[in-house]
């Protein structure tokens, strides 16, 4: 078995809130869609006709019903498609893994299993995890089981995924990990900041 202190190279550090932060930011930017849009006055549809004559009526000018200005009209820089994700730095990212978890190690929530197996049925795995004394927690293997991920999808407040699924959002929202013994050598690899 490859030591606790192996995986967490960067436990000795302070706990950063604002990198952790960053890294959230980061992930949580990538997810976004980006498709919100609103109409400018040429996309709405009609509006061809001058709605009113040049002088004489008193009011400002107008050549479209569909101005920024009228009732129905377009919207003056609204937000169109875009994507909101940035480039973080490989060093921020693997920093902020790293004091994710030597975070859950100094509070007693990262565990260390054999191996994760399941018979594919949802109150089998609840009933084991209770019996461990999670009520909400990562849980992550080297590779996937099908049946352990048939079985872990039912679970709402658990959620089960290989080294390469591992972030910073699901372990600060979850609180807690459950790594296997085989998965500690890539989260060692995942986390050294020489790499960067």
């Amino acid at each position: 078995m490859v030591p606790l202190s192996l995986l967490l190279t960067c436990s000795k550090l302070l706990l950063k809130k604002e990198v952790l932060h960053t890294v959230v930011q980061w992930q949580l930017a990538a997810r976004r869609q980006g498709t919100h849009m609103t109409k400018t006055k040429g996309l709405v549809s009609g509006g061809g006709k001058k709605p009113f004559k040049q002088k004489g009526t008193g009011g400002a000018r107008q050549g479209s019903s569909r101005s920024i200005l009228m009732p129905g009209g377009g919207t003056a820089f609204g937000p169109q498609p875009r994507s909101y994700a940035f480039v973080l730095p490989k060093k921020v990212r693997r920093l902020g893994l790293s004091m994710a978890l030597s975070h859950l190690q100094k509070e007693g929530k990262l565990f260390i299993v054999d191996s994760m197996a399941s018979e594919g049925k949802t109150a089998e795995l609840n009933k084991r995890l209770q019996a461990f004394g999670l009520k909400k927690a990562v849980l992550v293997d080297s590779v996937v089981d099908d049946k352990f991920n048939r079985a872990s999808k039912n679970l709402p407040t658990f959620k089960y995924f290989p080294v390469e699924g591992l972030n910073v959002f699901d372990l600060l929202k979850y609180d807690a990990a459950v790594i296997t013994k085989d998965s500690v050598a890539k989260i060692v690899d995942r986390c050294s900041l020489e790499k960067a």
